[in-house]
């Protein structure tokens, strides 16, 4: 599937399941919200904190999921393509970072 078969989808499950898209506003504080739970299992299963028993079971797909649905809805809402601005960016990102990452010697 496609970001902009993904965008359709998410469409389609707000008009079947959904009563509306949240405002911007909310689903931006929900965006913060999921990226904190993502920010939490990363930090604590990779990281150097120790992950709490209640946590252990936390599925980092399934978070990094939802932080995907609620950027397909904010994009959907504000009429953004995602598609297409993602392989803009992506272009963007290819011409400009290519010789920079492979001349930079922390990486290698």
């Amino acid at each position: 599937m496609n970001i902009s078969d993904s965008q359709k989808g998410v469409d389609n499950w707000i008009k079947e399941h959904g009563v509306r898209y949240f405002n911007e506003l909310t689903n931006m504080a929900q965006l913060t919200e999921e990226v904190g739970e993502v920010a939490r299992i990363i930090a604590r299963r990779y990281g150097e904190q120790s992950e709490k028993e209640s946590d252990k079971n936390k599925d980092l797909g399934e978070e990094l999921a939802d932080v995907l649905f609620v950027v397909l809805c904010l994009a959907n809402q504000t009429g953004i393509d995602l598609q297409q601005a993602f392989d803009k960016k992506l272009d963007i990102k290819t011409k400009r970072d290519h010789d920079r990452h492979h001349n930079n010697k922390k990486l290698k």
